[in-house]
């Protein structure tokens, strides 16, 4: 279990994400991308539970300077409240820039070492420091959309309890750092804050809080800086001292632009700056606004989803709204993208149609008319199925009772994805479209708690295992979260866990999926100590469980510009364990590990991954943090608090520089927000020049052609105190390799054998290799091997391994398949329906199509790709009618058959009888249906009060009254979703 302490996890931000974190609960639901919302910070209830108080005398006196809990009082908060502590930069330091002007002493810092361990990772029990974060650029999929990258964030590692360790405290140093107090806002528990970006000194922040008995916003501020996070004012005169604000938007295309969102309970409205929140015009809203989605590229398109299910649109940042579409699914909406669709405004929606019946349509911007909407396809499809992601659409369309995933590729038909024939799948999520290819994730019938990973080729469509049983939870929203993480700046390296033999196991691929190895342990622990551990029964295992958002808190991180380093939480063992969990570091992508801390801690990146800096993780008040410059081997101590702090959250510098960060907490459970400004630009000495780097060769186990080729990537050298620039950490990669057999996986309808051989599977027939000859007369013409999309290798086996060109064979057509575009038997007289014919094996320039509508009209084609959009017809009587499909070659056909029930809609149905009757004499009751002639009608009689009605399929019927007097007689007639009735009264009298 995740232990629960007296304030919420430690969360490093950016100007990206959205966080919600429960102050109840600290459960953090966080949402990315280009939404636009902000994050959340939720402050710390204002009781110090138990178990912090039983933990007070385990903290060293440096770190509590005489402070107590009770020396807290609201007197020492106010006087820390006004007062900025700062210790000023070196001299010759300009605070515009972000080096000094003449070279520093270093002598700024304290090392930390263990006894008996010198110049070790591990050596930095001596102070605060925290956990392994989730960063921008690492990512664990979840079942729904890819999110942006941009955020460090914590990650809980250890049990209660966790304290400092009692080495002797060496030369405290301290940080250049400024305190601000947001006065006013001690009884808010939510704050959203946004940097607006790179050069830009401006922070925005909304506090408010947020009643969690009434699930609304009752009170608000905002803030800013324009001194990055030196100094804040408060802006709610100029919003309106009266506004609630409850939610703050930044346009991912231009940070300038904020828009902020008023408490839908007080007033419906937006509040708009276009000039880093200096100013704001208000504009009032038509409906509830309950999630945006901003265009990726125009900076004033925004799509506004509304509580009663509706999607607005704005051309002009919020200023004016035109509705789009009602019955809109929720969360099924996407903006077009450039090259893959016709027009840049152009919207794919799922809308309800019916009860368990969706259907997809694509809008124009702003004119959504039934003119202009688009229906890629053209029938229902299953809810909450439509994912429009890169150059690939996913849809579920409803076949025989059962669920069959259909994929469009670059925008053109949709064909049913292939699987191999032994899986069936109960559930299917799209992890990943990179690389122009698709990693999906898919339950098996028989799992429960694991799913398999598959890859596809370039379509999408052909889909062959990549690994087994890999590990997946429930997300905080229903979804489903897969144990994979995508190692950041090294393409093809993924770590996932995988259950084996129930135990859970910690992998690594180094190509993309098509191999797989366990971790190795780290040589020594902590303590220096050898660590006994022989694979296969004793190897790393990691945590790569993160929150519902990659940006929020996790157990492992890596870096676009830090290639080859990776940070995270786990334990040497038989398998993964959430007990004596510690943190572990790598600098060479996964080939050897070293134990960094025993405790919780927070890690995140400095310096565009040059350098990484710790924060611990405790329910204490902290001021200490702990910086590394060598990649963990060693961590200097600084102060960034002349108090201890309880750390609520941590916010850095928008983009990859992070030389500045702004640490959010109180310094007791009463008093006010505190903010503190840590710079770090004091602790560099000069730029980087190409002197302070080397060079490090990616390899797997010694082996260096991975992914067809040798790749060498530039770091920083060990111990320099220097900043980078911008394009200094770019890989230098050395020419491809020859091609081998290592670079090529089995194709679809293969599996790999002992000696390493791709052949058939048992239910392949290579000969049905392809859907090219569908829709023409040669194919590729697979050799059981497929090479990776992103493998560069060249020459070599190439040849050998790559498919050929061949001639479509003649073979006799199969898998004919008929159905229509709605997915239902009935069709409504006078009216298009649409009969969609899809043939699995069959040459089309050879094979006709035809199809028997059985009114006495048939229409038939030889070349299937001409019906692609489906065949029209119009029935003029009603009836029951029975379709046909033949596809036929010199080699024989297939057929199919359905029955589709043509109707017309019932308007009225009167029931005729006699109003006297005798006693145990049948009486004859009849109907009269207006139309007269609308199709096949299913008749429900009741008589008296039974409540078990009679059912005939003829209008007319006969009936024993046994008792006198008055009974009631009622008929309904159904046809279709129309019921009509009608009633009567009989009276009923004795034989005389």
């Amino acid at each position: 279990m995740e232990p629960r302490y007296a304030f919420c996890l430690l969360v490093f931000f950016s100007s990206e994400c959205t966080l919600v974190v429960s102050a109840s609960t600290c459960t953090p639901d966080a949402r990315c991308g280009s939404s636009g919302r902000l994050a959340h910070i939720s402050a710390p209830p204002r009781e110090l539970l138990a178990q912090d108080l039983a933990h007070l005398e385990a903290l060293q006196t440096g770190d509590f300077l005489g402070y107590t809990e009770g020396d807290a009082s609201s007197e020492v908060a106010a006087e820390i409240a006004e007062s900025s502590t700062q210790v000023e930069p070196p001299s010759g330091w300009d605070e515009d820039a972000c080096c000094p002007q003449e070279e520093a002493t270093d002598g700024g810092h304290s090392k930390l070492s263990i006894p008996g361990y010198q110049n070790d990772a591990d050596s930095r029990e001596n102070g605060d420091a925290a956990e392994p974060t989730a960063d921008d650029a690492g990512r664990r999929w979840r079942g729904r959309r890819r999110t942006a990258r941009g955020a460090e964030t914590w990650v809980d590692l250890g049990g209660e309890g966790a304290h400092e360790a009692s080495y002797p405290d060496p030369v405290e140093v301290q940080l250049a750092s400024t305190t601000f107090a947001l006065a006013g806002d001690t009884a808010h528990n939510q704050a959203m804050v946004h940097w607006s970006g790179q050069n830009s000194s401006v922070i925005l922040m909304l506090t408010k809080y947020y009643d969690f008995s009434s699930g609304r916003v009752t009170e608000s501020s905002l803030w800013r800086s324009t001194d990055y996070g030196t100094t804040y004012e408060k802006l709610n005169e100029k919003v309106g001292p009266k506004t609630i604000l409850s939610y703050l938007y930044v346009s991912p295309n231009n940070k300038r632009k904020i828009m902020l969102l008023t408490d839908p309970e007080v007033e419906s409205s937006l509040l708009i700056s276009l000039d880093e929140g200096a100013s704001y015009q208000k504009h009032g809203l038509a409906f509830d606004i309950l999630s945006l989605l901003f265009h990726p590229e125009q900076e004033d398109w925004i799509l506004a989803y509304s509580h009663d299910q509706k999607l607005y649109v704005s051309v002009e940042f919020g200023r004016r709204w035109q509705l789009v579409h009602d019955s809109v699914v929720p969360n099924r909406f996407y903006w077009s993208r450039l090259g893959l669709d016709k027009e840049q405004g152009m919207i794919h929606l799922e809308i309800s149609v019916s009860d368990g019946r969706s259907q997809y349509i694509t809008c124009k911007l702003q004119n959504c008319s039934e003119g202009n909407k688009g229906k890629p396809f053209p029938g229902f499809i299953i809810p909450n199925s439509l994912v429009v992601q890169d150059e690939y659409v996913f849809i579920q369309v409803p076949t025989g009772g059962r669920s069959v995933h259909y994929v469009s590729y670059r925008r053109h038909s949709f064909y049913p994805v292939k699987l191999p024939k032994y899986t069936l799948p109960k559930d299917l999520q799209i992890i990943s479209t990179d690389d122009n290819q698709v990693v999906a994730a898919i339950q098996d019938w028989h799992q429960n708690n694991s799913y398999n990973l598959y890859m596809s080729e370039s379509r999408g469509l052909f889909f062959t295992l990549m690994l087994e049983n890999v590990v997946s939870s429930g997300g905080p929203e229903g979804n489903v979260m897969i144990d994979l993480y995508e190692v950041a700046g090294i393409k093809g390296v993924f770590l996932s866990n995988k259950v084996v033999e129930n135990q859970v196991k910690t992998y690594i691929t180094y190509n993309k999926g098509r191999d797989w190895r366990l971790l190795r342990a780290p040589a020594t622990d902590l303590q220096g100590k050898k660590v006994d551990c022989e694979q296969p029964y004793c190897s790393l295992h990691l945590h790569l469980h993160v929150s519902e958002n990659p940006y929020t808190s996790g157990n492992i991180v890596s870096k676009d510009t830090a290639p080859g380093i990776i940070i995270a939480s786990g334990v040497v063992g038989p398998e993964l364990s959430t007990t004596n969990v510690s943190v572990f570091i790598t600098s060479d992508a996964g080939n050897t590990w070293k134990e960094v801390f025993q405790e919780e801690y927070s890690v995140f990146f400095l310096n565009q991954g040059g350098s990484l800096v710790a924060i611990r993780h405790t329910p204490l008040p902290i001021r200490h943090i702990w910086l590394s410059f060598d990649e963990g081997r060693n961590w200097d101590k600084f102060s960034f608090t002349s108090l201890p702090l309880y750390v609520d959250g941590v916010l850095g510098e928008p983009g990859e520089d992070t030389l500045i960060m702004t640490i959010f907490g109180h310094f007791s459970h009463r008093s006010e927000w505190q903010l503190v400004k840590i710079d770090f630009r004091s602790i560099f000495q000069y730029r980087c020049t190409s002197e302070d780097y080397v060079t490090w060769q990616l390899d797997n186990e010694g082996e260096v052609c991975i992914m067809g080729m040798k790749r060498i990537f530039q770091k920083l050298r060990v111990n320099a105190r220097c900043v980078k620039a911008g394009e200094q950490y770019i890989s230098q990669m050395s020419d491809s390799c020859p091609c081998t057999e290592a670079d090529f996986e089995c194709d679809y309808g293969f599996e790999r054998q002992l000696d390493g051989s791709c052949t058939p599977a048992f239910w392949f027939v290579p000969s049905a290799t392809s859907r090219d000859c569908i829709t023409g007369d040669s194919f590729l013409n697979s050799t059981g091997y497929r090479r990776a999309l992103s493998n560069n290798c060249t020459d070599g086996t190439l040849l050998k391994y790559s498919p050929k060109w061949q001639k479509c064979p003649s073979q006799v057509p199969k898998g004919l398949q008929l159905f229509t575009s709605e997915g239902v038997l009935v069709a409504t007289l006078y009216k298009n329906v649409t009969f969609l014919v899809f043939l699995e094996e069959g040459l089309s320039s050879t094979t006709s199509i035809t199809v028997d509508f059985g009114d006495g009209t048939a229409i038939s084609y030889v070349n299937i790709s001409s019906i692609e959009d489906g065949v029209r017809h119009v029935y003029r009587k009603v009836g029951i009618y029975q379709v046909s499909a033949i596809a036929s070659n010199v080699l024989g056909f297939d057929r199919v058959t359905l029955y589709l029930h043509v109707t017309c809609q019932l308007e009225q149905v009167q029931l005729s009888a006699p109003s006297v009757a005798v006693k145990n004499k049948p009486v004859n009751f009849t109907t009269t249906l207006r139309p007269v002639s609308v199709g096949t009608v299913t008749y429900y009689w009741w008589f008296d009060n039974k409540t078990e009605p009679l059912l005939s399929l003829d209008g007319a019927t006969s009936f024993t009254f046994s008792l006198e007097g008055s009974h009631t007689v009622t008929v309904q007639a159904s046809i279709g979703n129309t019921v009509h009735q009608d009633r009567m009264t009989v009276a009923v009298y004795g034989q005389r």
